[in-house]
Order: structure tokens, then C-alpha cells, then sequence
């Protein structure tokens, strides 16, 4: 059994030999000194001898253990020590630059539209963009003949109701959370819905399928026109820094009776004319108005009691004015190269 033991551990040495690789080194170990290893199977045979002999052989055997165990663990130290020569770091070298995220800008103009807000008492509200066609247009006053339900407008989502009709569809506006609101909160109310809407357009630079605007809703006693207006100019002072010039023109909806468009001046041409205007110098913005009554009414608001206005403020477009953007289209781009401004 000795010269067993003398055969094995010159073989070990003759295969740690110039060894320069710790895969193979850990494969010799296994193969001599693992739980089915060579050396390890004469070590358990060792039990079996009697007398003076097992103890002479079982002193053999673990001294070639240990001198085995401590050859190895000499080659793995130098290993390790030769590789980390190799993977020299220069200290002195400037590191690498850590890459942070952005915010996309129109998320950038929605959270200090939100913190103004507040700051006037406003909640912020959210809502589901997938709506029935009840919310969409029903409760807003909007009748079964509006060219705004045709599909050449609005996605209608292919989901059929407890009769058997498509009733479900992308939302166009964030206007269905008024009544919404109306219903949970009643009157007095204050509040704003940020989120995406969605309408069946051809694409261009100032055109996109999928967009974000803001809804705002005000309820309570003698509401006016002139609180609409104070209003905006807060929020366009808030978002520019400063004064912007602006028009008041009389618009249609018919969630709302009166209703205005407030147009601001074009801060990508200063109003001389270009594609994200349109050529006019002015640019849609916020169609707005007073409440109509039906739409209070689906709401469950008495109308002889509370006014209120609404309005629409597309944050899409807001964005393209205060950061000079001519190509809605970028804002949904992915392009890094865009984000990475912002």
C-alpha cells in the first residue's frame, strides 16, 4: 500500500508541474483528493490493516496528504497573485462616467405642472385609458351624431358589453374623469388628471396617435369665467417664467357652454410662421370653458348651485413651447440622443 501511496503522490506532482491555469488545477485536486479521488480511497482502505502496520501506513498516508494539500495550496496562491499582475489597475486613471437616467421633457413639464397646481388646491387625479364610450362621450354632453365617434377619429378596442356592443375605447381625452371626479368627490371641487390620450391622426410635426395632456376641473359657488382665465395665466407664468403673449377666441365643445381657446404665441418662430404652428404664429393650447350643466348633472352637481370650467391642456404641445421643439414626433422617438438634452 505504501508504494501505492508513493505512486500516486508522484503523479500528482508530476501534474502540478507547470500548471498555470486554475480550472486544471482544481481538477487535479478533485481527481486525487475529491470524495471519490485516487489517494482518497487508499486513505479509507488504511482502517482495514492491523497493528503496527496501520499505524505506520495511516502516519505515511497523512503526511502525503498534507505535503499534497500544501503544494496546492502554494500553486493556487501564485495563481491568484499572477492574475491580479495581469488585471493591473492605473488608480491615477479618471473612472468611467456614470450614465443617469433622464425624464422625458413632457414628464418634466407634467411634474411642475402638478406642484403648481397644488400649490392652488388642486388634488391630482388619475384615470383608466381604456374608457367606455358612456364616460368618453355620453356624460360629456357629446351625442351619438358627433363626428368625434367616428372611427376615423377614435380607436374603438374590440371588447363587447353585457348587449353584445363595442363600447370600449381609447380614450381621446382625459375628459371622462371629470364626471368621474364629480361622482366620488362632489362639490366643492378642485382638481387636475395628467395622462396619455389617443386619436386615430395622420402623424406629422405637430400630429401624433398617442399624446399627454392634463385636464383641469374647478367647482364651486359664483366659478366665472374670470377664474378660468386668472387661472391660466398662473399656470403659463409658472411653466415659462414669465408673461407669454396669448389670444382668447370663442371654441366649441360640447362638454362646455361658453367655450374658449386660448392660443399662445409660437415660441419656436416667435409667431413669423413655421410646421410645429402651422404657418399661423399661434399654436392651440388650452381649449377650456364653463361647464356645461348636462355634464354637472351626469356628475350628480346641481347646476342651479355650483359652476365650474374645465380644460384641456395638452402637455405635448406645452413642452414643444418651452424647450423649442418643431417635431412632436421625437417625444415618443426612444432616441437617447433627443432625451439626453433634458
Amino acid at each position: 500500500m505504501k508504494n501505492e501511496i508513493i505512486k500516486i503522490k508522484n503523479e500528482i506532482l508530476e501534474a502540478l508541474n507547470g500548471i498555470k491555469d486554475e480550472q486544471v488545477l482544481a481538477g487535479i485536486e478533485k481527481k486525487y483528493l475529491g470524495r471519490k479521488g485516487s489517494l482518497t480511497k487508499i486513505l479509507r482502505q488504511v482502517a482495514d490493516l492491523s497493528g503496527d502496520n496501520r499505524k505506520i501506513i495511516g502516519k505515511f498516508a497523512n503526511d502525503t496528504k498534507r505535503e499534497i494539500g500544501e503544494k496546492l495550496n502554494e500553486l493556487k496562491k501564485a495563481l491568484d497573485n499572477s492574475q491580479a499582475s495581469d488585471s493591473f489597475i492605473d488608480v491615477t486613471l479618471p473612472g468611467k462616467k456614470i450614465e443617469t437616467g433622464r425624464l422625458n421633457p413632457v414628464s418634466i413639464v407634467q411634474n411642475e405642472l402638478e406642484d403648481l397646481f397644488k400649490s392652488m388646491g388642486f388634488i391630482i387625479l388619475d384615470g383608466p385609458e381604456l374608457e367606455s364610450d358612456y364616460y368618453n362621450f355620453e356624460a360629456l354632453n357629446i351625442p351619438a351624431t358627433h363626428p368625434a365617434r367616428d372611427m376615423q377619429d377614435t380607436f374603438y378596442v374590440d371588447i363587447k358589453n353585457k348587449k353584445g356592443e363595442y363600447d370600449t375605447v381609447m380614450r381621446t381625452h382625459t375628459s371622462p374623469v371629470q364626471v368621474r371626479a364629480m361622482q366620488k368627490y362632489g362639490a366643492p371641487l378642485r382638481c387636475v388628471v395628467p395622462g396619455r390620450v389617443f386619436r386615430s391622426e395622420a402623424i406629422d410635426a405637430c400630429h401624433e396617435h398617442t399624446f399627454d395632456q392634463m385636464e383641469g376641473l374647478m367647482i364651486d359657488e359664483n366659478i366665472s369665467i374670470a377664474n378660468l382665465i386668472a387661472v391660466m395665466k398662473e399656470l403659463l407664468k409658472g411653466i415659462f417664467g414669465q408673461e407669454v403673449e396669448t389670444r382668447v377666441r370663442p371654441g366649441y365643445f360640447p362638454f362646455v357652454e361658453p367655450g374658449i381657446e386660448l392660443d399662445i404665441k409660437c415660441t419656436i418662430c416667435g409667431g413669423k410662421g413655421c410646421p410645429a404652428c402651422k404657418h399661423s404664429g399661434w399654436l392651440e393650447l388650452l381649449p377650456a370653458g364653463m361647464v356645461h350643466p348636462s355634464v354637472l348633472k351626469f356628475g350628480g352637481i346641481d347646476s342651479k348651485i355650483y359652476t365650474g370650467f374645465a380644460f384641456g391642456l395638452g402637455l405635448t404641445r406645452l413642452a414643444m413651447m418651452k424647450y423649442g421643439i418643431d417635431d412632436i414626433r421625437l417625444f415618443n422617438s426612444g432616441d437617447l440622443r433627443f432625451l439626453e438634452q433634458f
